[in-house]
């Protein structure tokens, strides 16, 4: 099947060479070509040009995209968007005044959705996540990272891996998953956080290699949760089982996770909403990805990760959406890419590409999507008529999405 996108009014991400990441000041740069078209070939891009040039005719079907943008679809590196039910009675309890901590230390947070989870049968879990997984492919993600971490029992975290693979089977995106068992303590195990580290290195993680149900490992490093001692343990035990660290770090203290982290090869380090001279030398010179997730700033009213800063000392930078119950309950890249311009002050360009090529990279998927490249996958987002994709952040409430190519195909929300 050839589909042919027609007079295109700018085509975006265009890279003629696939690029694995963009850093620093050439994330200003985004590649485009204007009254433009693109052939699909299958579930792939095949070429694309000029109007002006040589137009392919010999095709089964075309789409005249007058007036739109086309661009590589969303791809959010950072979800936990398999949970039960959901938490809108701490909202309300932050709005009166609690913190996140103190919402936590009384039994809230991330144990208040891992005791709805293991009480939710694991179809009913499936159904509630299929929901959050239709919803965010109809606003243009492609690829998505969705991690365990609301079990904290051997069962329960194997469920949510489990509906995360099921997901994966049977929806076009492309899904990664991510083991989080160490996300928080239990509360059987609230005086003996070493036990609990163990069963994870002993049991969980050789459990989880045996049924290949996650590409990651990740910790929340975090005063409260797990230390850099803790991350350091886990991260050498899951290394022989080939799971690769994508870790939480410096959400509301700075204590060394970033470090941890690097030295461990992590292919990202998410949150970063506190930030030293110290981290951004650790990143300097690594292969990790830092990971911004400005949806979470703005639902807890906590800093945003200095993303100017970060580009600014020459680093990469991501941006993903944290969908989750607690912190984050969205799964909406078009806010998020928003958020990181009006609020983290990242031009267009550079929000575009932390959202594309950059979240690709963050789940290891750089040599197939993030970008307009022959070959890679025919992700793509066509937008309304819009004036520019400056306007794609600027009209931040308004649905700008005319339609969403998965793997070549149109994507139908039922």
């Amino acid at each position: 099947m050839k589909v042919l996108l027609t007079n295109i009014k700018e085509l975006l991400q265009i890279r003629d060479i696939s690029e694995s990441k963009i850093s620093g000041n050439r994330l200003k740069e985004l590649p485009t070509i204007e009254n433009a078209w693109l052939l699909i070939e299958g579930d792939s891009i095949s070429n694309f040009g000029n109007m002006n040039e040589q137009v392919p005719s010999l095709v089964d079907e075309t789409i005249d995209c007058q007036g739109k943008i086309v661009l590589p679809s969303w791809c959010d590196s950072h979800t936990h968007l398999v949970y039960a039910g959901n938490r809108e009675q701490e909202f309300v309890d932050r709005i009166n005044g609690l913190t996140y901590q103190e919402i936590a230390s009384k039994g809230g947070g991330i144990l208040n959705s891992a005791k709805l989870l293991r009480d939710t049968p694991e179809e009913e879990l499936y159904r509630q996540s299929e929901a959050r997984l239709k919803e965010v492919i109809s606003l243009g993600t492609g690829a998505v990272e969705i991690k365990s971490g609301y079990g904290l029992t051997m069962e329960s975290e194997l469920k949510m891996l489990r509906v995360a693979k099921r997901l994966a089977a049977n929806y076009p995106a492309t899904i990664k998953t991510t083991f989080l068992g160490a996300h928080a303590v239990p509360e059987n195990f609230k005086d003996n956080k070493d036990a609990y580290l163990e069963q994870i290195c002993n049991e969980m993680i050789p459990k989880i290699a045996e049924e290949n149900l996650a590409d990651y490992v990740d910790i929340f490093c975090e005063e409260g949760y797990f230390t850099v001692e803790d991350t350091h343990r886990l991260l050498k035990a899951a290394k022989p089982y080939g799971l690769v660290p994508k870790i939480h770090v410096n959400q509301f203290n700075a204590i060394g996770g970033v470090q941890a982290g690097v030295d461990h090869n992590a292919l990202s380090v998410d949150h970063l909403e506190i930030l030293t001279d110290e981290d951004i030398d650790a990143l300097k010179g690594s292969e990790t990805m830092p990971v911004a997730l400005p949806a979470c700033s703005y639902f807890l009213s906590i800093p945003y990760t200095p993303g100017r800063r970060i580009i600014d000392a020459a680093l990469p930078l991501a941006l993903a959406t944290d969908y989750n119950p607690g912190s984050s309950p969205t799964g909406n890249m078009n806010f998020v890419v928003a958020a990181a311009c009006i609020k983290m002050k990242l031009t267009p360009e550079e929000a575009i590409n932390a959202a594309t090529l950059n979240g690709a990279y963050a789940m290891g998927l750089s040599e197939s999507h993030g970008s307009v490249t022959r070959g890679k996958k025919a992700n793509l987002i066509i937008t309304k008529n819009i004036p520019s994709y400056g306007y794609l952040p600027y009209a931040f409430g308004s649905n700008l999405i005319d339609t969403v190519f998965i793997n070549g195909k149109p994507w139908k929300h039922e």
